[in-house]
């Protein structure tokens, strides 16, 4: 025989659950109770739906908590965290030994991230080869007709030069090839889907957590680009996102990191289209 719930029963379980998600919130919000003071986070532009959300969610709790995320890319992450502009700033690739050395960083992986190759909607090529994907970029192939489409020229798009998302495009997508000269540039992940959804001829790349129905996935070599396959493996031009800091990190500046590992930062993590990483 079947058990029946009844709804005030299952009310009475979910306001449970919701007491019990609120109460782990409020624990890991508990380390910012009594602090003032000002963070400054700066750096790879797919940090940042996940770097607001815990930073609204901190100085929501804490008014005497000043928190400001910027983007740049992650060369600009690297310089300003590196030169004591910023206390956190963060990169969509590993940092590089001269870096460290030069400044003396510290490095926290938090998230890891698909890059997807990009396309407008309204474009019926779907699918490509990785060496046909190579062509486009080095600029061998040059109408979408060649790849199945219509008999339209391609509007290439890459990122900025410093960008991590760039870097693992070319490393990991181009087998480490690079576009051709003359491509147009763009400076973020939003940038480059606006670019993209309003362009039907455009071919680009941004962080599978930036994927919406603005814009169109491209499989490649038969992977299709979502977190789930970049998190098992099917999927593997991925990356790791960093949150870096300038020696030891001390102060909000540690808080801040231990939050992004907490409960309710691999929440905000998950909910931007990353998949969190424990510290």
């Amino acid at each position: 025989m079947k058990r029946l719930i009844s709804p005030l029963a299952a009310l009475l379980v979910g306001a449970s659950l919701a007491a019990t998600a609120q109460a782990a919130s409020d624990t890991a919000l508990d380390a910012f109770k009594g602090q003032k003071g000002t963070l400054d986070i700066a750096g790879g532009t797919a940090h940042i739906p996940v770097m607001k959300k815990a930073a609204q969610a901190i100085m929501e709790s804490n008014p005497g908590i000043r928190i400001t995320v910027a983007g740049g890319g992650s060369g600009v992450g690297v310089q300003k965290v590196g030169e004591g502009l910023v206390q956190i700033g963060n990169t969509g690739r590993a940092l590089k030994a001269s870096e460290i050395e030069k400044y003396g960083l510290r490095t926290f992986p938090f998230a890891i991230d698909g890059v997807a190759v990009v396309v407008n909607p309204g474009n019926p090529v779907s699918a490509m080869s990785k060496q046909q994907l190579k062509d486009v970029f080095a600029g061998r192939i040059v109408n979408w007709k060649e790849l199945g489409g219509e008999d339209a020229a391609i509007s290439l798009y890459v990122r900025e030069d410093g960008s991590g998302t760039r870097e693992t495009f070319e490393e990991r997508a181009l087998d480490k090839g690079t576009a051709m000269q003359g491509a147009n540039v763009v400076n973020s992940n939003g940038s480059m889907k606006t670019t993209v959804a309003g362009d039907r001829n455009a071919i680009g790349y941004v962080g599978i957590g930036h994927l919406d129905s603005s814009i169109k996935g491209i499989t490649l070599d038969g992977m299709i680009p979502s977190q789930e396959n970049a998190s098992d493996g099917s999927y593997n031009v991925t990356r790791l996102l960093y949150m870096n800091t300038k020696g030891e990190p001390q102060g909000l500046t540690k808080l801040f990191i231990d939050y992004i590992y907490s409960p309710d930062g691999k929440k905000f993590i998950a909910s931007s289209g990353y998949i969190p990483l424990d510290k």
